[in-house]
């Protein structure tokens, strides 16, 4: 059908054919969608802002990689007569608290993934030898932790034992022991607040009881004469042996302390790092078997060593 309009000087002429919009179809629908998500998600293209590499996205501060490498503190490490051995362990409580203050209350978070209960039986118990249960459950903790912009995940596998006259509390007993044990493990990966320095029987990253007078790491007081590599004048002055001895005067060093020791001794030389290290095994007895020595910068003791090797003028 063909409709005529009037014309400006009054004659009639033909109107174009209007064209007829077909809906469009379900395919033509999502390839507009799939245009109109990316558009809104992808971020323009900017010389001057390029995107950030995967590997180069922050991790731990510099705090916290301190508080990761030093040594187990000797006053958290537990002990207890299994067998015929005695065996040193980390209470539940103080692994979680260390979390807390290594990675921040809202830093890490716990989830259980799998939990069985292994085995329930009747026995005596007690000296009395009175009936009652016994039970054993296994557990897996996942343990995630925010490092920066990096997600850290680790897991851990446990087993609890519980023991009581009422089975409900035997159960409830194993089940959180199994739960506990297993984050402990997953926590143990990062490093040794968490325990790791206990798999090393000689306990090498395991700092000394405070006033030990025994020979070990890091609370030697004898001075040994640095080797003919290193020269003397380098070696800072080490005094009597009573004022190299842990006491008073012997305190433990802040995360933020130890991180700047640490980055003022990588700001030596090749040749100055290597007199710096003979002359630190030297004056602390660190033996051989211990391959780094960052670690091991913990106390005021260290820090005044250092602080005396770092100052003390080189030989002419």
């Amino acid at each position: 059908m063909t409709v005529t309009a009037p014309s400006a000087n009054g004659t009639s002429r033909s109107a174009a054919p209007r064209t007829i919009q077909r809906p469009p179809t379900a395919l033509e629908l999502i390839r507009s969608s799939d245009r109109t998500e990316a558009e809104t998600t992808t971020p323009p293209a900017s010389d001057s802002a390029p995107a950030a590499h995967p590997s180069k996205l922050p991790g731990f501060s510099p705090e916290q990689l301190a508080a990761l490498a030093a040594p187990l503190d000797r006053a958290n490490v537990r002990q207890r007569e299994q067998g015929r051995s005695k065996v040193h362990y980390l209470e539940g409580w103080q692994v979680i608290a260390e979390a807390n203050r290594i990675f921040g209350f809202d830093g890490w978070q716990r989830q259980t993934i799998a939990v069985r209960c292994v085995a329930q039986a009747e026995r005596l118990i007690g000296r009395e030898q009175k009936p009652g249960w016994g039970v054993t459950y296994t557990a897996r903790v996942r343990v995630t932790v925010t490092a920066g912009n990096r997600t850290l995940i680790r897991e851990g596998s446990g087993a609890g034992h519980g023991i009581d006259a009422d089975q409900g509390l035997a159960h409830e007993s194993a089940l959180k022991e199994a739960e506990t044990d297993a984050t402990k493990r997953a926590l143990m990966t990062f490093g040794n607040p968490f325990g790791l320095a206990l798999y090393d029987k000689q306990q090498r990253q395991v700092s000394p009881a405070r006033g030990s007078s025994t020979a070990a790491v890091m609370t030697t007081t004898s001075v040994t004469k640095p080797t003919a590599s290193v020269a003397p004048a380098k070696v800072p002055n080490q005094g009597p042996p009573a004022a190299q001895a842990p006491g008073s005067n012997d305190t433990p060093l802040n995360a933020p302390a130890i991180t700047a020791l640490q980055a003022r001794i990588r700001a030596l030389s090749p040749v100055q790092r290597e007199a710096f290290t003979t002359a630190f095994r030297a004056a602390f007895a660190v033996p051989p078997s211990q391959s780094a020595i960052a670690g091991l910068i913990t106390t005021s003791r260290h820090q005044r060593w250092i602080e005396a090797f770092l100052t003390k003028p080189a030989a002419a």
